[in-house]
């Protein structure tokens, strides 16, 4: 790692605060005197990253930065109707002037969350019917396993969503979800906005919108079936360019969560048409028609005793575009999150839900009630030569490179240093470049490529 980069791990590390030993859940509220109806949390979290041998064809060979995100959610509970907001502050410091940090990375004093929420149904303890919370305004949302709609966790803004969320829940624990909403569109999306932590208001307009619905079933096959659909339209707008995506996304998943001494299986696919443009660009107007896939197949087995450690069988497929007239392949993630599947975003995020082909296994152990550690590693080919792959954006229109990409080894280790309260989190990855990351004509002639981060959060 550069000397910058091993210089902002040091610079972060020195942001951790002095605590107390243990601390109470609620520990702002509480300092606050909140009242039994009014709920108030926060979150601080400083990371320090760098990567050496950039897998990009632009952006600078060698990056790091220090990121800072804040946030802060406030919820007022009236009996049936419940009024909240949440502001997410998140600034990025010391990239290179050449770095491919985008409205992943910068989003500042963005009130992403200001809704009301009606509970409906009965509510009481025991009560025989159904429940739901019909929600109005900015929200954030996560549907399903996360991979095409989530509240990012990792990456240092989230997706946000203004409209209508109707949620359902039975007393046999069945699921159901409808939604219309207009995505929020984060900004500045400028590189010089960006690097100077620029403050501008996100937006949303009725010419990108969102919407769809969800059912989980439980108690099928000793699993649980899921089931959705989901509609993307967007459209040009006089001062913004859009891919004028009109797709349909569906799918399925049926899955079973780990347990010490059993098997759990996680198995979705999804099929994406309708129409879609190869760029954003002015002069690009040809609507595509769309055909696109997506595959995730895992199966693991949790043993019992010391570390309880997890071991999982992966496998991950996306359909890329072959370049043939009149249409498109290049599956599209939507609104999903993609660290727990492909390792970490921010200045690395090499993997995507996009033209790969990926078998892999993980390691995942606990050694006690705050410290767990997990070890990944995929092999990668290209599901399409003639598509770029993934995100890294290196691509042969010809397919000469092949479809051999390399392998990605990955790393984490998580620590409460104060349970609840504060928690330490460092990792990497390497991708080791084969075949199409170094002979693809724009591949850059840099070495293996080397990430590594850490962070520290407080949460109050």
């Amino acid at each position: 790692m550069t000397k910058r980069a091993t210089f902002a791990v040091a610079a972060c590390a020195a942001l951790m605060p002095a605590l107390p030993a243990a601390a109470k859940p609620g520990a702002l509220a509480e300092a606050l005197g909140a009242p039994d109806d009014l709920t108030i949390s926060a979150t601080l979290r400083a990371r320090a990253e760098g990567i050496d041998g950039q897998f990009r064809p632009r952006p600078a060979g060698n990056d790091s930065m220090v990121s800072l995100r804040t946030t802060l959610a406030i919820e007022y509970d009236a009996g049936p109707v419940r009024f909240g907001g949440e502001l997410w502050d998140s600034r990025a410091y010391g990239e290179a002037r050449t770095s491919s940090i985008t409205t992943s990375d910068v989003n500042t004093v963005e009130l992403v969350q200001a809704y009301a929420r009606v509970e409906l149904g009965d509510w009481r303890k025991g009560a025989k019917g159904g429940k739901g919370l019909l929600t109005l305004g900015r929200q954030t949302m996560d549907i399903g396993s996360r991979r095409l709609v989530a509240r990012n966790r990792f990456r240092q803004t989230t997706n946000g969503f203004t409209g209508a969320n109707l949620e359902w829940t039975t007393r046999s624990g069945t699921r159901l979800q409808a939604f219309w909403t207009m995505p929020q569109i984060r900004r500045p999306d400028d590189a010089p906005g960006l690097q100077d932590n620029k403050v501008k208001l996100d937006l949303e307009t009725t010419r990108v919108r969102f919407f769809g619905a969800y059912a989980s079933l439980p108690g099928v096959l000793g699993g649980t079936l899921e089931g959705y659909g989901f509609r993307l339209a967007e459209q040009d707008g006089t001062d913004r360019q859009t891919r004028n995506r009109h797709l349909w996304t569906t799918g399925l998943r049926f899955f079973a969560r780990p347990a010490a001494g059993k098997w759990d299986h996680d198995v979705e696919a999804a099929y994406q048409f309708g129409t879609a443009r190869r760029s954003a660009g002015a002069a690009d107007v040809t609507d595509l028609d769309v055909s696109a896939w997506f595959l995730h197949a895992e199966a693991g087995y949790s043993f019992k005793g010391a570390w309880k450690p997890r071991l999982a069988v992966l496998f991950d497929a996306a359909s890329g575009d072959r370049g043939k007239a009149g249409r498109y392949g290049r599956f599209d993630t939507l609104y999903g999150a993609r660290r727990f599947d492909f390792g970490p975003t921010a200045l690395y995020g090499a993997l995507q839900r996009t033209n790969i082909v990926s078998p892999g296994l993980r390691l995942e152990a606990a050694a006690d009630k705050r410290t767990d550690v997990m070890f990944s590693y995929r092999a990668l080919w290209l599901e399409s030569p003639r598509d770029a792959f993934a995100t890294t954006g290196v691509r042969d229109a010809t397919g000469a490179s092949g479809r051999f990409a390399g392998h990605q080894v990955e790393t984490r280790l998580r620590r409460w240093i104060v349970p609840d309260l504060l928690q330490a989190e460092t990792g990497g990855a390497v991708l080791f470049k084969q075949g199409a990351l170094r002979n693809a004509p724009n591949a850059p002639g840099s070495g293996n490529s080397l990430y590594g981060y850490f962070d520290i959060t407080l949460t109050l």
